[in-house]
C-alpha cells in the first residue's frame, strides 16, 4: 500500500471512528430530547439496541484497559503512511483533537461507566418500543 494511501484511509477511519463517537455522545441526548418533543423514532429498537451496544463496547474498553479496534488501525495506517504521529493535516489536526486527549485510565472508566448507566437508566424510564407495540398502541387510540 502506498503511504498516500494509507494516510488517506487513515484519515477515513479518523472520521469514523468520530462518527462513532458522536452517536455514542448524541444518540442519548436523541432519547431524551427525542421522548420530551414526542419523537417516535428514538425509542425503535434498532437505534436503542445499536446505541446501547456501542456504549457497552466504549465501556468494556475502558475497563478491561484495551486500544479502541479503530484506534490501534488509524494509528497502523498512520505508521505505514510514515507518520509517527499526527501529521499537520486538517482532519487529523482537528478531528484527533476532538476524539483523543490525556487523562488517566480510570478517569475514563469512572466518566464513561457514568455515561453507560445514564444509557441504561434511559432503558427503563424511555423504554423502546418494537414496532408492533408502537401499532398495537395507536390502534388501541384509533378505537377508543
Amino acid at each position: 500500500m502506498s503511504p498516500s494511501a494509507a494516510g488517506l484511509l487513515a484519515d477515513a477511519v479518523l472520521v469514523l471512528h468520530v462518527g462513532v463517537a458522536i452517536f455514542v455522545v448524541l444518540g442519548l441526548l436523541l432519547v431524551i430530547v427525542g421522548n420530551a418533543f414526542d419523537w417516535r423514532w428514538v425509542n425503535r429498537m434498532a437505534f436503542r439496541v445499536a446505541h446501547l451496544a456501542a456504549v457497552a463496547v466504549v465501556v468494556a474498553e475502558a475497563w478491561l484497559g484495551i486500544t479502541c479496534p479503530l484506534t490501534s488501525l488509524e494509528m497502523s495506517l498512520r505508521a505505514a503512511a510514515g507518520a509517527a504521529t499526527y501529521g499537520s493535516g486538517f482532519i487529523e489536526h482537528w478531528l484527533g483533537r476532538l476524539l483523543y486527549f490525556e487523562a488517566p485510565p480510570w478517569v475514563f472508566a469512572a466518566a464513561y461507566s457514568a455515561f453507560g448507566f445514564c444509557v441504561l437508566a434511559t432503558w427503563w424510564y424511555f423504554p423502546p418500543r418494537r414496532k408492533s407495540e408502537r401499532h398495537q398502541a395507536v390502534t388501541r387510540e384509533l378505537h377508543a
